[in-house]
């Protein structure tokens, strides 16, 4: 596996796929620049080598469209800021233009293409455009991991054109490696939290994770296709009842393999979807008509605690409740505290996942774990053991 740390790019220009598809407001401020952070070690490494780069990236879903709302200038000033050098920037991502600034750079420059989604042929995977971007630069390196499980023309059918001349950036290769970790290589114990509202989501992951684990807990909304399969009570919980069958089945795979599966004994339920709504703790199999299990309950978490405690690798996907609602993300919280706990006694930890990760922001707790996924899709993926276009691109 090629890294950044295998090339010198001393007089070099690295054309880079970053993934600085990142929030703006109505004042095209940026709200978030975890990913443009998340990117600073590899294009810092060139330009300290006496590299130059070339950094290129979609925003948004602007469907073949110029859209300036979509621009990637609106974003130069912060990236700017975060790199600590000044941006050039060039209002298109192919052609005269942007070949000759690309030409024209210096040693320890960095030039920003506009957004790679303007033309279809990005999305479409067009081989002809790939070519066109290749043009650009002498080594190309991948480190957008967000953007890895897309064939797109930049993530992964431009690498056809650097044979040996391609590598993984140190943000993509730190994602294989933690992926890695709890699916190959991760010290046992070995634990997989799945939260999140729908098990027809997780499927896939579960079935994929089960030959891996020792243990996995089970939290969220999923919780309740599982509980009433099992012929519990859930009153008006959420539930997915084509999935009951399923949901047996998953639980008679994890004994045959010996997983150990923990689902929560009590929860906080609500008389309404709301978080000023009335509240009781109930035993997760008997929850009355008209309430709704909306949170973990201390018993359950108390429970949780001890296993998440005795793990050696922990991945966290999904949380435990409706975190969005203060009086319901105790749960949530809580999970994080005690996976934190283990992270600082020695334990690995992941989290990835739309919703965990923001858990994790929200909360405080991306310091205190050992690795935050910046891939949603693409970390979803890859747990579920699908090979990513965009790393087997570069691995070929």
């Amino acid at each position: 596996m090629k890294t950044i740390n295998d090339f010198n790019f001393d007089g070099k220009r690295a054309l880079v796929r970053v993934d600085f598809n990142v929030p703006l407001n109505e004042e095209f401020q940026v709200t978030d620049a975890t990913r443009i952070h998340a990117a600073k070690p590899t294009i810092i490494k060139i330009l300290e080598d006496g590299g130059s780069c070339i950094l290129m990236s979609h925003m948004g879903r602007p469907k073949g469209q110029v859209n300036d709302s979509m621009s990637l200038r609106h974003i130069i000033d912060e990236v700017e800021d975060i790199l600590g050098v000044e941006v050039k920037f060039v209002s298109d991502c192919i052609g005269a233009e942007a070949e000759k600034e690309a030409a024209d750079l210096s040693p320890g420059e960095v030039l920003l293409l506009e957004n790679l989604r303007f033309h279809s042929e990005e999305t479409s995977g067009d081989v002809s455009f790939a070519e066109k971007l290749s043009k650009l630069g002498d080594i190309y390196v991948n480190d957008a991991f967000g953007t890895a499980h897309r064939a797109h023309a930049s993530t992964t059918i431009v690498a056809q054109f650097f044979a040996d001349r391609k590598c993984f950036g140190s943000l993509l290769a730190k994602e294989i490696e933690s992926i890695k970790k709890v699916m190959e290589s991760g010290e046992k114990p070995v634990l997989a939290i799945l939260g999140g509202a729908k098990v027809s989501s997780k499927i896939t992951i579960i079935e994929n994770i089960l030959d891996k684990v020792d243990h996995l807990i089970i939290g969220g909304g999923m919780t309740y296709t599982f509980v009433k399969a099992k012929g519990g009570n859930i009153g008006d919980s959420i539930c997915e009842d084509d999935k009951q069958e399923l949901a047996l089945e998953i639980l008679k795979k994890a004994a045959a393999k010996s997983v150990q599966v923990h689902l929560p004994v009590d929860v906080k339920v609500a008389n309404a979807f709301a978080n000023d709504a009335k509240t009781k703790v109930v035993a997760v199999d008997q929850i009355p008509e008209g309430w709704q299990g909306l949170d973990a309950g201390p018993q359950s978490l108390e429970n949780f605690k001890k296993v998440v405690l005795d793990s050696k690798t922990i991945l966290w996907n999904g949380p435990l409740g409706v975190f969005e609602f203060e009086n319901f993300a105790k749960g949530t919280i809580a999970l994080g505290n005690h996976i934190a706990e283990a992270t600082e006694n020695g334990a690995f930890s992941l989290v990835g996942g739309g919703d965990s990760v923001a858990a994790v922001k929200q909360f405080g707790f991306e310091d205190k774990v050992s690795y935050v996924s910046t891939g949603g899709g693409a970390m979803l993926e890859s747990l579920e053991g699908k090979t990513l276009p965009g790393i087997a691109a570069i691995l070929a």
